[in-house]
């Protein structure tokens, strides 16, 4: 799996805006010719005895009970979780331990990674430096698939667009958000003062401690759904180079077959290098020790990473909404959009410029298989059931508060109405979901909004500046190979037919009696909206009209539909977030910080135990080895996702086959959590997460840690492939300190 962060919203409020997907893996090179396996090698570490299964779901299912853990252990480090580990493990880390571990983490764009050296070596996962990979790529070069070692300082290569930002400072400011935004009683006009509240907060903190020139970046967290409001305060890095990655087929071995599976075998990791302005490697203090040791099983381990978002305070009647309508929509959408994309891609492999493509169906591949677990988790009726239990345990609370009860008890019904009032339009949920996504819409659509941008604001008078910002926003969309673009358009007319029916008035019109496949060719072959430079002219006045184009009427014609739609859910949400919010504050006063809040993309410790798991009638082990790996790849010969690089088939006899390559633990992981580092009770790292298993799908809305297993990449098989296959003697001095292995 890659824990990127959720595609949040599924739908765009609006028509003109794009809305953000994640970003997973890849397949690979056909195998390479196979080398004689030693026989009779074990194909993972002896563990102790897995943990007993879980008892069946007690039946009839009212008699279902919530867990003490079911909100899960994403603790902040606003109130970080000391008693508990106490009370638990025997552990009472102190503020020091607290400040080194939040100093050494990093979040960077859709992941984590961490500090592992003085000279700014930062540790994240390989699909999370995927895209930097293929950027640094020269023309004669396919370093995704071949991978990059730069073998001296000078041969790091600069990556663009790259920023890092660590965790300074944390400042309490719920008063002088909340206080304000109580005595607001119009839920779109709360919204939009806590919004104004939060820029202005942000600004004045962020100058106090030296404005951007300084390299300060401030994020206003909500926690609790607006309990708790926090200033997080960041350092931000903005240079690094690319120090090291594995070929493609060995960071996602196994391929989407494998993905949110155990036990695995993969090397997703990556290694980058913080620069100052100077254009020296920055010094870093604060940053962690690589582990002598790795772990064993019943280790106690902590994840720090920014988990994306979770759903574990929405209401059920939000899960059933979200079971019932929206995953379903998405999960449409993705299906569409990977054969539009997969159709394209067969037989193309070597042209250039395919790899940004490959890695867009990565993304949706990836998504998808999380999406169908996640899907699968909320028609569970035990999971269902015990959020039941939750929410009646906290009316019961509630009910017992005078103070709390006659506001909020009847929150609960009123959410349920806004639910039914989303599901009354649930054929457009599934015809208008992602519309205007810049990575997979086809570009006339997307130029088609961006030109409507452009004229909108034309009319209303705005300034020079604004209106050039607009045109630069059409000008960003680039061509894609004809081929796609009208795959990708016959994926959305044809996702209209399917959500609103071919008899639909609106469908009609928009196809205009034709097919899906002849409408969408006719739309391309005329459409000056096909082509970027075209489109330039016609907006800025150089060709004919372009409201006289076949884009502009199929768009046209497409927000007509999706004008009443529109307007149903735009009332909806700030209705469902001021109810979200007060229902937030008053668990925050019932628990406090007892219960961790939903995840938000800013820095959380989880903690967990190593341990293997009940799985398929036998035991998942807690380690898996490098004699795991050659077993996946000669016991499924011909099959690209288990084809081991060139360089893998033969290794030295140096190379210890039962170094520890992956491990599972009980850690609590969501989306954003890739590249987490993963440390011991001494700060030391341990492990690099990147995925978590099958059970741990379900997570966005509820930690069951019976099964739900993180799963990490072993220290110890970094160095052995640094040292023994890639010959990265460099990199082991780095992070070893020049200590004995």
């Amino acid at each position: 799996m890659r824990l990127h962060p959720a595609p949040t919203p599924l739908l765009l409020l609006t028509a003109l805006a794009a809305c953000a997907t994640p970003a997973p893996p890849p397949p690979a090179d056909p195998p390479a010719p196979q080398a004689e396996a030693e026989p009779g090698d074990p194909a993972v570490v002896p563990q102790p005895p897995a943990d007993p299964a879980p008892p069946p779901a007690p039946d009839p299912l009212d008699t279902v009970q919530a867990g003490a853990f079911d909100n899960g252990k994403m603790w902040t480090f606003d109130a970080p979780p000391t008693e508990y580990l106490e009370s638990t493990y025997g552990f009472s880390p102190d503020d020091d331990w607290y400040a080194r571990a939040r100093l050494g983490a990093l979040r960077i764009p859709g992941c984590s990674a961490s500090l592992v050296s003085p000279r700014g070596l930062v540790l994240t996962n390989h699909h999370c430096a995927r895209d930097f990979v293929t950027q640094v790529s020269d023309e004669d070069e396919n370093l995704l698939d071949d991978g990059f070692y730069a073998a001296a300082l000078e041969e790091e290569r600069e990556v663009e667009d790259f920023r890092a930002d660590q965790l300074i400072e944390i400042l309490d400011i719920t008063d002088e958000v909340r206080d304000a935004v109580d005595a607001v009683t119009d839920a779109q006009a709360r919204s939009a003062l806590r919004d104004s509240l939060t820029d202005a907060a942000a600004s004045r903190i962020r100058e106090e401690r030296g404005g951007e020139e300084a390299g300060i970046h401030v994020e206003i967290v909500s926690l609790y759904n607006g309990g708790l409001y926090s200033a997080y305060v960041f350092r931000r890095y903005g240079h690094a180079r690319l120090v090291m990655a594995p070929e493609l087929q060995i960071g996602y071995f196994g391929g989407d077959p494998d993905n949110f599976t155990y036990p695995r075998y993969s090397l997703d990791f990556a290694f980058l290098r913080l620069y100052g302005d100077d254009g020296e490697p920055l010094e870093t203090g604060d940053h962690f020790v690589w582990s002598r040791s790795g772990t064993t099983a019943g280790d106690l381990v902590f994840v720090l990473g920014n988990p994306g978002s979770t759903s574990r305070l929405q209401t059920v009647a939000e899960l059933e909404y979200r079971r019932d309508v929206e995953m379903p929509a998405l999960l449409g959408f993705l299906a569409s959009r990977i054969e539009a994309i997969q159709g394209y891609l067969d037989g193309r492999r070597d042209e250039p410029g395919i790899d940004e493509i490959r890695n867009s169906v990565f993304s949706l591949l990836n998504a998808q298989k999380a999406y169908t677990g996640m899907l699968g988790g909320l028609r569970d009726p035990y999971i269902i059931a015990r959020r039941d239990a939750a929410e009646r345990g906290f009316r019961e609370a509630l009910a017992a508060d005078s103070a709390l009860a006659a506001e909020h008890l009847p929150l609960f019904d009123q959410m349920a109405e806004l639910q039914a009032r989303k599901a009354a339009v649930a054929a457009e949920v599934h015809a208008f979901a992602v519309l205007g996504n810049p990575n997979f819409e086809s570009t006339p659509i997307l130029r088609t909004l961006a030109t409507f941008r452009y004229r909108n604001a034309q009319q209303q008078g705005v300034s020079e500046e604004e209106l050039e910002g607009l045109l630069d926003g059409l000008k960003a969309v680039a061509n894609r190979p004809r081929e796609l673009d009208e795959a990708l358009l016959r994926a959305r007319m044809r996702g209209l037919v399917e959500a609103l029916g071919a008899d639909d008035s609106s469908v009609r019109t928009l196809l205009g009696g034709r097919s899906v496949e002849v409408a969408a060719a006719a739309l391309m072959e005329t459409s000056v909206m096909a082509d970027s430079a075209k489109a330039v002219d016609a907006v800025t006045g150089g060709t004919p009209d372009a409201a006289a184009d076949p884009a502009f009427a199929f768009v046209e014609g497409l927000l007509s539909r999706y004008g009443p739609f529109r307007g149903v859910m735009s009332s909806v949400g700030p209705e469902e977030e001021a109810i979200a919010a007060r229902l937030g504050r008053a668990r925050f006063e019932l628990d406090g910080t007892r219960i961790p809040p939903d995840a938000t993309f800013s820095l959380r410790i989880a903690d967990g135990v190593v341990s293997g798991y009940p799985y398929n009638g036998t035991a998942a082990p807690a380690h898996t080895t490098f004699y795991g790996l050659y077993d996946r790849h000669y016991s499924n010969p011909g099959a690209e996702e288990w084809a081991l690089p060139p360089r893998w088939i033969n290794p030295s006899a140096e190379f210890d086959l039962s170094t520890p390559l992956n491990f599972v633990s009980t850690a609590d992981v969501i989306g954003g959590n890739s590249g987490s580092p993963l440390v011991n009770r001494d700060l030391e790292v341990v492990g690099l997460l990147f995925d978590g298993n099958i059970q741990s799908l379900p997570g966005d809305y509820i930690y069951l840690p019976d099964l739900n297993r993180s799963v990490a990449v072993d220290v110890r098989g970094i160095l052995e492939a640094l040292e023994e296959i890639y010959g990265a003697a460099r990199i082991v001095e780095e992070l070893t300190g020049g200590r004995s292995r």
